[in-house]
């Protein structure tokens, strides 16, 4: 009985192909299944379904991009692809030195210092998190850990950034075969605190959002910084090398995840792809990741010639990769299984945990395998790279794939679209300022997604490795949220790595817009402690692409991303797009989430004894305003505890922003910076109350004195979301020299930090409210109080 089964294409009509598309769960349309036809005609012989799923996997949304990657036409006009157009074009134009590696390896990379490099990716697991949330965020924190072991680095970071519904929804409301959003949260943190914490790896930066458009499509950002030194990255594998699978052993766990990752959800995925979420063992991956140390540390070169993560795709896209303008010939009978009985499709394609694939010279061989030994770490040969320009692929002997690389990686149709996007009218909301802003305050600070983390964040180990400087909770009782965290890499620097993110959902009614405050947001929040040089990361998590009006939104987001990193001089290094996350109800309604984009900001701090944290230090010093605040509320959580919608989304002057954040840097370098937070959700009013209760001082601010640009009320000054807006606490000692720095910029004067613990606010006709401080921490801290 032959092992694998021959799929009859060859002479199949339109229909046919479609059903093979989806009897296969190939997630292929209908140019690409004829392009499969075409390539197999030619051959004078049908696809086996090893063959057949290798080209799925490889021409999938989550492996190939193929939408960011397509030609889409808009009514201004033709875009060749989004990435070359947008992405590409501002890293290529800024063309930063210290950008080592970009958009070509399993992670970016960035110079640290003459002799080291930091390595960083940011990686989505929704899908598979939506149908176990303990599995699919934890083996998404472990294949992030491996994106960054890809590249030869040790990861000493570990970021994750969730997304769920509203964790009061009624249980009898749920739609078919969706979690509720507290099971789904409870069970993703657990999966993100054992993976990082049992690996040793500190979980320091990330947030957590609510939104109804979440409710059936759960987001996990999970992202990794790693070190290296730079001389030790290597992707260079020739012809006669030795293909090593390192790591776990294989089973059926995750098969056919990157196809299911490009599909959406419905009520019977539980059912039809529970096989695709991944089994994770960190216990596993710490050990390969030893071995992979000592593999590249042994000498002065690493016993390796190219290393890559065994994630999407499993052996046909680790392998496949790999042998890209080579050839490589693996046997499929040599790969280390977890229990008997998998087919040669089911081993090449599974995507099973804590495994990597290695080019090895033959000469170094002996030495590798004992390496992976003396770890406890299995390590196989299972082929050979060749020049061929096939991957040839056999089992007990049998050939089971042969397909030409040139077809896998440049056979593939471009996908054409057509994308519209209708611009919102964004009109100010007309009604009278509450009575008791006090109240809305509270109300504010008690919404959550501004509410304390801490029940999560202390959770995981941010302590391991004893790297981390600024942790994700700062002040005098280390339960501040800070902006940024801030790590030492080296034992023998004071040079660190500023960690920082940006995202606001609320503001997708306007993408554009909200592309550009998720870079104000991730820079600012990094130049709020002290960071600078600073790279960015887009992830991407959006709707079904195939809909005009949600590629046009897209289209709007990439074009503000330029726009964002040409201006602030921040170029981007690595990214990630996540497409159809929607839900589609038996009556054929469908759920899509928001357009959705994260923005990870990476930077330098010189001296991380310089760094500022955002708690309130010393009664007398000045408070300053940096920034304009506008008349902006569309989005804001201001908005939402009302209960109103509309408004203008916050829109960024990137020119005076640079400036602002420039100057604010330099001010920090001298010394005259002792606290710093930026403005964000809720606005002036959270930023001044988060600051005082962290740092257990009350203040007293003017509202008069805050810059403003069409702003006459006291409740639109305190919760406007403007961007580009800093708090800032100054020494006694410094406001001359500050004040001298800070000229030409909106920069004010607003009050002062107290030594009571009263927050004290004077709007534009007298004191608006005064309110114990400990209380408004009471309030903040209410909600996930778990």
């Amino acid at each position: 009985m032959t092992s694998v089964e021959c799929i009859r294409l060859r002479y199949s009509d339109e229909k046919q192909l479609i059903e093979i598309s989806q009897r296969y769960m190939l997630s292929l349309s209908i140019e690409e299944m004829k392009a499969i036809q075409k390539y197999f005609q030619a051959l004078g012989r049908d696809p086996t379904d090893v063959e057949l799923n290798t080209i799925a996997q490889t021409w999938s949304e989550h492996c190939y991009h193929k939408t960011f990657k397509g030609i889409i036409e808009t009514p201004s006009g033709i875009i060749d692809g989004l990435l070359k157009t947008y992405i590409f074009k501002a890293t290529e134009e800024l063309n930063k030195p210290w950008c080592l590696i970009v958009f070509r390896d399993n992670a970016g990379l960035v110079a640290f210092d003459g002799e080291w490099a930091i390595a960083v990716k940011v990686e989505t697991h929704n899908h598979p998190t939506a149908l176990d949330p303990y599995g699919g965020a934890g083996t998404g924190t472990g294949g992030v850990f491996r994106d960054i072991m890809g590249v030869g680095a040790k990861p000493i970071l570990s970021t994750d950034v969730l997304f769920f519904g509203p964790l009061d929804y009624p249980y009898e409301r749920l739609p078919p075969g969706v979690m509720h959003p507290r099971r789904l949260m409870r069970g993703a943190v657990a999966g993100i605190r054992d993976y990082g914490n049992k690996m040793g790896i500190p979980t320091a930066c990330g947030a957590i959002y609510f939104d109804y458009g979440y409710l059936c499509n759960p987001l996990v950002y999970a992202g990794c910084v790693g070190i290296m030194p730079t001389k030790k990255y290597i992707k260079n594998p020739k012809p006669g090398d030795l293909i090593v699978l390192a790591g776990g052993k294989t089973g059926r766990d995750g098969l056919r995840g990157v196809t299911f990752a490009s599909m959406e959800l419905t009520p019977e995925s539980e059912q039809v792809s529970a096989v695709s979420v991944q089994i994770g063992n960190p216990i596993e991956e710490k050990r390969l990741l030893e071995a992979i140390l000592r593999a590249r540390d042994k000498y002065d070169k690493p016993l390796y010639s190219a290393i890559t993560d065994c994630g999407g795709g499993g052996l046909s896209s680790a392998v496949g990769e790999m042998a890209r303008g080579l050839g490589a010939a693996v046997e499929l009978a040599n790969v280390p299984l977890k229990y008997s009985g998998l087919r040669p499709w089911e081993i090449w394609l599974s995507e099973s945990q804590e495994r990597m694939v290695l080019a090895v010279p033959k000469n170094n061989i002996e030495e590798l395998l004992e390496i992976f030994k003396n770890e406890n770490c299995d390590a196989t040969v299972i082929g050979e790279f060749t020049s061929t320009g096939h991957l040839r692929v056999k089992y007990h002997g049998e050939t089971v794939c042969d397909l030409s690389l040139d077809f896998l990686f440049e056979g593939i149709p471009r996908v054409k679209r057509r994308a519209f996007w209708t611009p919102p009218l964004e009109e100010e909301v007309d009604f009278p300022q509450p009575g008791d802003l006090m109240d809305v305050l509270k109300k504010v600070l008690k919404s959550p997604n501004i509410a304390s983390k801490e029940w999560v964040i202390r959770q995981y180990d941010h302590e391991v490795q004893a790297r981390m400087i600024v942790k994700p909770l700062v002040g005098i009782n280390q339960d501040g949220p800070s902006d940024a965290c801030v790590i030492k890499p080296l034992k023998d620097s004071w040079r660190g790595v500023v960690v920082s993110c940006g995202v606001n959902p609320n503001y997708s009614i306007n993408p554009y817009k909200m592309a550009l405050s998720a870079i104000d947001e991730a820079v600012r929040n990094n130049v709020a402690v002290g960071g600078r040089r600073i790279a960015l990361l887009d992830n991407f998590s959006w709707g079904n692409p195939e809909r005009e009006e949600t590629l046009g939104a897209l289209v709007e987001a990439v074009r503000g991303c330029y726009d964002g990193a040409v201006g602030f001089d921040a170029p981007f290094i690595s990214g990630k797009d996540s497409l159809y996350n929607e839900y589609r109800f038996p009556d054929g309604r469908y759920l899509s989430i928001p357009g959705t984009l994260l923005i990870t900001a990476v930077g330098i701090i010189p001296d991380v004894r310089n760094a500022v944290t955002m708690d309130f230090k010393e009664p007398g010093n000045p408070i300053y305003v940096l920034g304009t605040t506008k008349n902006e509320l569309g989005g804001s959580h201001y908005y939402m505890a009302l209960g109103l919608k509309g408004g203008a989304i916050p829109s960024v002057d990137v020119k005076t922003a640079k400036l602002i954040m420039d100057r604010l840097v330099n001010a920090i370098d001298l010394g005259y910076v002792k606290a710093c937070h930026d403005c964000s959700e809720g606005g002036l009013a959270v930023a001044l109350a988060e600051s005082s209760f962290s740092g257990g001082l009350g203040a007293e601010v003017m509202l008069s004195r805050v810059p403003v640009d069409g702003v006459d009320r006291d409740d639109r000054i305190l919760f406007s979301e403007s961007n580009s807006r800093f708090i800032v606490e100054v020494s006694k000692h410094s406001v001359q020299e500050f004040e001298n720095l800070m000229m030409g910029i909106p920069c004010s004067r607003i009050g002062f930090v107290k030594p009571n613990s009263n927050l004290a606010v004077y709007g534009l006709n007298g004191k608006i409210y005064e309110e114990n401080i400990w209380e408004l921490k009471k309030a903040w801290k209410s909600t996930f109080d778990w």
